[in-house]
């Protein structure tokens, strides 16, 4: 299945979206140790008139509808990308959840070519183990 064709999540905010799509990864897993990874990819478009850069990154993860953990911090990945106008800057991460049922939301901070800080929200996105019922 292509990343098109997956479930996604998208936003769009001050011209910049940003597309979510998460993934179960059942080979990183272990259920019966209340152990559940997904990875996800972030797709940002800058639709907006002006290069910016993403400084930084805030997470905020739920488990089983409880506050897991929070994260802040520099850039994706260990990088603070240009992103100029019309480009996609994509990227994939992972995260573990002791629930088969968990949501990822946040934000990104930004600074445009011209100076100017902003935020741009995350969509929040869901993460559940696949159950098949026969």
């Amino acid at each position: 299945m292509g990343i098109l064709e997956t479930e996604h999540y998208s936003l769009e905010t001050q011209g910049i979206r940003v597309t979510v799509f998460p993934e179960y990864l059942e080979e990183s897993s272990l259920p019966s140790e209340e152990t559940y990874a997904f990875s996800y990819t972030i797709a940002i478009d800058n639709r907006s008139e002006q290069p910016v850069t993403l400084l930084e990154r805030h997470w905020v993860i739920f488990s089983g509808g409880t506050h897991l953990a929070e994260v802040v911090g520099p850039g994706v990945l260990g990088e603070q990308p240009l992103i100029d106008t019309g480009e996609v800057f994509e990227y994939t991460s992972t995260s573990v959840i002791q629930d088969p049922i968990g949501r990822m939301e946040g934000s990104y901070t930004f600074r445009s070519h011209g100076g100017h800080y902003f935020d741009v929200p995350i969509p929040s996105f869901d993460l559940h183990y696949p159950v098949v019922f026969h």
